[in-house]
Parts: C-alpha cells; sequence; structure tokens
C-alpha cells in the first residue's frame, strides 16, 4: 500500500522533474482520478501545486476582471493568498485550479510607492509593445530594500501539440542602482513524442545613480530584444546542424523515397541518381 501510495503520488505531483508549461485545471480531473482511492493523497499534493505555481509565476484572473495577475513568492502573504499592486487587491488562490476568490482592498505600502506605479506603468507599455500577451508586475521585497520586476508571457496550444513560456525576473536595489535576475524560456513540443527547449539566461547590470522607472524598463527592453536576438541565432544553429543531423538524409535527387514503391526502383537510377548501365 505505501509503494503504491508513493507511486501514484509521483506521477500525480505536477512538479516532478522540471514543471512543464501548461495550466494545471485540465489536468486536475485526472489526477483527481489517480487518486481516487487515497482522498488524502489529493490534499498532501497542495504545496506540490503552490511550488509550480509560484515559480511558474502561474496567472489568475481576477473575481469579474479579465485581468490577469501573477501568482509568485515575490508577492505572497501566506494562507494561499497574494496581491496584486495595479489593482490594489488581494486575492485567495487555489492552488490546483489556478482559481482566484476571495479578492480584498490591499494598498501598496512602501517606501518606493512612486517608483513602484511608475515601473508598472512602464512595465504596461514594454508589454504591448514586445509580446502578444504577457502579465507583469513590481513588488517590494526583502524588507522593502529592493523591488522585484516580474514578467510572463504563456502561448498554449494543445491542438498543435505544444506549450511555451517566458519569464523574466529582476531585482532591482535602489541604494546600488543594479539590476539582476534572469530570463528563463521553456517550450515544449509533444507531437509523436517530446522535444523541449529550457533556457537560462542570468542577468546583471548596472544603472546610472537614481534612474527613472523608463530607464530602467529602457534597459531590461534591450537586455530582452538581445536575448531575443541569440535564441534566434541559436535556433538557426539547431535547425541547420543538431536537428539536421537528427534527420534521415535525402538522397541525392532531394527527393523522398515512396516506400510502397521501393521494389520497383532501379537502384543506381532511381535513388542514387546516376546513371544505369
Amino acid at each position: 500500500m505505501v509503494k503504491a501510495f508513493r507511486c501514484r503520488k509521483r506521477y500525480a505531483d505536477p512538479t516532478r522533474s522540471t514543471g512543464r508549461p501548461q495550466l494545471t485545471e485540465p489536468f486536475f480531473p485526472d489526477i483527481k482520478a489517480l487518486t481516487v482511492d487515497e482522498p488524502d493523497l489529493l490534499r498532501s499534493l497542495g504545496p506540490a501545486f503552490q511550488k509550480y505555481n509560484e515559480e511558474q509565476l502561474a496567472t489568475v484572473k481576477l473575481p469579474g476582471s479579465s485581468q490577469q495577475v501573477i501568482v509568485s513568492s515575490h508577492n505572497a502573504l501566506g494562507n494561499n493568498r497574494y496581491y496584486d499592486v495595479e489593482s490594489q487587491s488581494s486575492f485567495e488562490v487555489d492552488h490546483s485550479t489556478q482559481k482566484a476568490s476571495g479578492i480584498q482592498s490591499h494598498p501598496l505600502e512602501s517606501s518606493h510607492s512612486e517608483l513602484i506605479i511608475s515601473l508598472i506603468k512602464s512595465l504596461s507599455t514594454h508589454v504591448k509593445e514586445h509580446y502578444p500577451s504577457a502579465s507583469y508586475g513590481a513588488y517590494p521585497i526583502e524588507k522593502d530594500s529592493a523591488i522585484a520586476i516580474l514578467l510572463v508571457a504563456n502561448k498554449y496550444s494543445p491542438n498543435n501539440f505544444w506549450n511555451g513560456r517566458w519569464r523574466s525576473l529582476y531585482i532591482y536595489t535602489p541604494d546600488t542602482s543594479s539590476l539582476s535576475g534572469s530570463i528563463k524560456v521553456d517550450v515544449h513540443y509533444y507531437e509523436d513524442g517530446n522535444v523541449r527547449l529550457i533556457t537560462s539566461k542570468p542577468i546583471s547590470t548596472s544603472l546610472s545613480s537614481a534612474p527613472s522607472a523608463s530607464d530602467i524598463i529602457k534597459q531590461i527592453a534591450m537586455i530582452e530584444k538581445k536575448y531575443q536576438e541569440e535564441l534566434n541565432r541559436a535556433f538557426g544553429s539547431l535547425s541547420e546542424g543538431a536537428f539536421k543531423g537528427l534527420r534521415r538524409q535525402l538522397p541525392i535527387t532531394r527527393q523522398k523515397i515512396e516506400w510502397d514503391k521501393i521494389s520497383g526502383y532501379r537502384l543506381g537510377q532511381d535513388i542514387g541518381g546516376g546513371r544505369s548501365r
């Protein structure tokens, strides 16, 4: 019984290995079916769902709004509650279904309030210019000594068997005008197999003394543009290099072989491109 319990828990855990970019909601009924004989098991998976959502910067829709807001450790209040600076509200999250509820007023309290609000406005412009759809936020952290700037863009295409996620996390420290963090890209293609791209780009830079919110976001935009260009070059190299090596090489004629007619081919001329004697 213990062994079976561990086995079901392993396969029901959405954070097993590295969490793929996906919504947990469509898989929740399957997880319930897997754990039907162990009702306590589903409840025990709560921390795993929470870890996945916070690490992946999951987004939830606030009740009565079309706005998607970020769930992360940087805007956590405890007891599954989080807050959003732009809407000045807090909300509770069901981590298994990624649903928000219990919305309450939550004004921002920070000595850097003006900078944070300005950062969010500049982030909004940045997102509209460079992302088809994305969620973003800025939050005071580390006892109000730093600001976490988050951006996440998701693209789910299950009908075409792929999902993708872009995550940016920057920590801006006002006292030193330093910006650090990382950009993570995760793309999963799973038609007739599994191909997955996982990248992580560490960020560390300094800005001029007391930069404006616009200056900070301009620096972020430059960093992200440069990384996007690096990824594009890497994709080109993969297509002409590693991926090409995985594919069966075409004959010298550069035409596909019709395998159902293979018995009728003249080996030298039709397949090899040479002349028959």
